[in-house]
């Protein structure tokens, strides 16, 4: 006997297992998918956008004046094969508040980081130059994760 599983657009199904001892993972978004229910394993994962407000608090400048700093960030997990292949490894049975942690710690790190390189006449006088630059740095990291940050600016 199996069972039919339907996916909604903001999440993915991931199906193992199957005939003949199979460990390959077929992952579905949008659509269905029949497992077999003795044999295979199925799970989902969000696809919803994540919001993550990532904040530094007393972090120095370059100048040693200490700053905090909020962002806003807006997140997802990527749906090309690959890439969500790389966030199931991650994330697969986590639920979406322990992913936003980990890209959250991530981001935050990032902005701590940045935020020891500039000037407070830098940070200030062009937010949006301060927040595309910890965009382009932290997108690498998350990106391994097979997550894609779709925007990023500076409260």
């Amino acid at each position: 006997m199996g069972n039919c599983h339907t996916v909604g657009p903001n999440e993915a199904l991931v199906v193992s297992g199957g005939c003949c001892g199979s460990d390959e993972k077929h992952y579905i978004y949008g659509g269905w998918a029949w497992a077999w229910w003795c044999i295979s394993d199925t799970q989902r994962i969000s696809l919803e956008i994540m919001t993550l407000q990532p904040r530094c608090e007393d972090v120095e400048t370059a100048e040693g004046v200490a700053l905090t700093v909020t962002g806003v960030a807006q997140v997802k997990i990527m749906t090309e094969k690959e890439l969500l292949a790389v966030a199931c490894e991650q994330f697969l049975g986590k639920n979406v508040q322990d992913i936003k942690n980990v890209v959250l710690q991530t981001l935050e790190g990032h902005l701590r980081s940045i935020l020891g390189t500039l000037t407070v006449e830098q940070i200030y006088q062009d937010r949006d130059q301060f927040a595309k630059l910890v965009r382009e740095v932290a997108a690498p990291d998350v990106g391994r994760m097979g997550i894609e940050i779709l925007s990023f600016t500076i409260k």
